[in-house]
């Protein structure tokens, strides 16, 4: 076996995040005698074939697509560091089969993510985009189609208490909400204590809540768990805000809720498909503010994430774990026992 750790970056970097990732990857990895990056060729649908994947221990993925039709059989790759959290393009269970580490960057979306979705709070509150609008078109105050309102004295919610509704909880303790919910059956109670936060199940959180944040991860469970029933439950006042995955949410339901005024308006990060066909009709709702999956990308995201994601490449070509292992179950499958060792070795 050489000793040389090869990783493949994946075509999309050059296109999506140009400019951006370079650098830190740099600091990581330059000046490692030991290891060996390049940029991987494009891929159709952003599916790099199995014989494409296996010239690499370790692959750097942005919005790659890997399951059993190109991951079964691979013999080389140890890790696939995702430049993100969101792992739903990724099949955890064939990872695990295969011997194949998932690493994910926790540490460096929490802020940015957690900023973006009290940006849009703020946004929705105060009519920022009708606002804009009115001043483009030429018109004053008088065209304004109602007053803002401020956050004092609400509630703010979230679907799932995790590493980024956790972050926006901390930041929003000095804002002057009046209660914190959120529901997430992994969450302790000595967590939500720590933060403030209220546990209650999903009706009592759509009901109560005047902001409602989603910020859970994408799975069979959570797909369309924001439905035409729960939207019902909420208050013509509230607000729905989605900087996870647009498939939590059942986007013809919130369509329907916008344009019959179950809810006062909606900010978007996500959506069920990207990018957002021209004839999606959640563009023809007026109190929306839509983001092309992007609100969270600043430099520090770009900078932070490549360096997490990298420093988790670092270690595993040492025979090291890295942080952020999504599939734990992998840890004992033989096949990667067996990578690891390899790289332990050297």
């Amino acid at each position: 076996m050489s000793n040389i750790f090869r990783i493949g970056v994946t075509h999309d970097f050059s296109i999506d995040a140009k400019g951006h990732y370079e650098a830190p990857l740099q600091q990581v990895l330059g000046n490692n005698p030991n290891i060996e990056v390049e940029l991987m060729p494009p891929a159709e649908n952003e599916k790099p074939t199995r014989e494409q994947l296996d010239q690499y221990d370790g692959i750097l993925a942005l919005a790659t697509k890997l399951d059993t039709t190109n991951l079964t059989g691979l013999k080389r790759t140890a890790i696939i560091a995702r430049w993100g959290v969101g792992y739903d393009l990724l099949d955890t269970n064939a990872l695990t089969e295969n011997g194949i580490i998932l690493a994910i960057t926790p540490n460096a979306v929490r802020r940015p993510v957690a900023e973006a979705a009290i940006a849009l709070i703020f946004a929705s509150s105060l009519n920022l985009i009708p606002q804009h609008k009115i001043v483009e078109s030429e018109r004053w105050r008088k065209a304004l189609p109602g007053l803002g309102r401020n956050i004092l004295g609400r509630t703010l919610g979230s679907i799932g208490l995790g590493n980024i509704a956790s972050e926006m909880f901390r930041m929003s303790a000095s804002l002057g909400f009046d209660k914190l919910l959120a529901h997430d059956p992994h969450a302790t109670p000595e967590q939500a204590a720590s933060l403030n936060v209220e546990l209650v199940d999903l009706p009592t959180l759509f009901k109560e809540a005047d902001y409602l944040c989603v910020h859970c991860s994408l799975s069979e469970s959570t797909r369309g768990l924001v439905n035409r029933d729960l939207l019902r439950l909420m208050k013509p006042t509230a607000i729905l805000i989605n900087t996870a995955r647009g498939p939590i949410v059942n986007e013809a339901h919130l369509v329907e809720a916008l344009k019959e005024g179950w809810i006062a308006g909606a900010g978007l990060d996500v959506f069920e498909v990207e990018p957002l066909p021209s004839t999606a009709p959640i563009r023809t709702c007026p109190n929306v503010i839509l983001a092309p999956h992007g609100l969270a990308w600043t430099e520090e995201l770009a900078r932070d994430n490549t360096l997490e994601a990298c420093t988790s490449l670092l270690a595993v070509s040492r025979g090291n774990l890295p942080t952020g292992i999504v599939n734990k179950a992998v840890l004992d499958n033989p096949i990667f026992q067996a990578k690891l060792q390899n790289w332990k070795a050297n």
